[in-house]
């Protein structure tokens, strides 16, 4: 599985129930490959960005993990790391994240999440505004694309875009949330080119994968356990993935489960996953 290569994309607090009614032609491409799908938030897990994003990249729920809230203090990433971490540090693999929350890429507010990649790109917004984030996540797809296509070839990665969580923030769900969800897809559709530029893509195995956390309330904001608070979704593609034929009963510790199925290697029980990969 030397040539198996995996790219997520974590776009913060996109409501599910809007995604056919918005243009996302990237992501629909996605979905035509693979399967787009719903997956609710537990009821252990609080409808956050800190302990969804935590238990994507570990595999494992909260109790395991200990991320309760958007500070991560308390913890436990030393003992189940984020996936481009164990990936890097305990398996030879090379592997990025990029973003601009703070505490999933630096020591601040309990974090990183993100704590060894073989490469991490953190870049900061100028001013916490929805402009700004639309900055941000523009910068952090430029640097994706510029570690995607170095000759050391990483084996997998984490993009973070934020913008669309801050705008339903700011401005609630209306019409400028619509256009940063589409906005997020036209950066997904960059990385995917990325991907598909490089001169071994042919010969490589690619599975993408793109996740959001947690919805949103239609004047903007989460925590709680509405409908659309907690539903979240999942779309992949790659090898071992059916066009059409959706994994049943997802859950957000699936995405990592899955990162490492794609890249061939089978988690070692002490790991403790909490996920299972979607071919199962």
């Amino acid at each position: 599985m030397d040539h198996a290569r995996v790219l997520v994309v974590g776009i913060d607090g996109v409501r599910h129930d809007l995604l056919t009614e918005l243009y996302t032609p990237h992501l629909d491409g996605i979905a035509r490959a693979g399967f787009l799908a719903p997956v609710e938030v537990d009821s252990a897990t609080p409808t956050m960005s800190g302990p969804c994003w935590a238990t994507v990249a570990t595999g494992v729920g909260v109790a395991k993990h200990g991320v309760w809230g958007n500070r991560l203090d308390g913890h436990r990433l030393d003992v189940f790391p984020d996936f481009t971490t164990r990936l890097a540090k305990d398996l030879g693999r090379r592997t990025f994240a990029v973003g601009g929350w703070e505490p999933l890429f630096l020591a601040r507010q309990g974090g990183p999440l993100f704590t060894a990649p073989t490469r991490l790109r953190y870049t900061a917004p100028r001013a916490d505004t929805p402009e700004a984030w639309e900055e941000v996540d523009d910068r952090v797809t430029d640097d994706a694309e510029h570690l995607l296509g170095l000759d050391e070839e990483l084996h997998a990665g984490f993009v973070y875009l934020g913008a669309v969580d801050e705008t339903a923030h700011f401005l609630g769900c209306g019409e400028e949330y619509r256009r940063a969800i589409e906005a997020a897809d036209r950066r997904l559709g960059r990385l995917l080119d990325a991907a598909r530029g490089l001169p071994g893509h042919a010969a490589e195995r690619w599975t993408v994968i793109v996740v959001t956390d947690h919805g949103h309330r239609q004047e903007g904001g989460h925590g709680g356990r509405s409908l659309l608070e907690r539903t979240a979704w999942i779309a992949a593609c790659g090898p071992g993935l059916t066009a059409g034929e959706t994994p049943s009963a997802l859950h957000h510790a699936d995405v990592a489960a899955h990162v490492y199925t794609a890249l061939g290697i089978e988690p070692d029980p002490h790991w403790t996953l909490d996920g299972r990969p979607f071919t199962r």
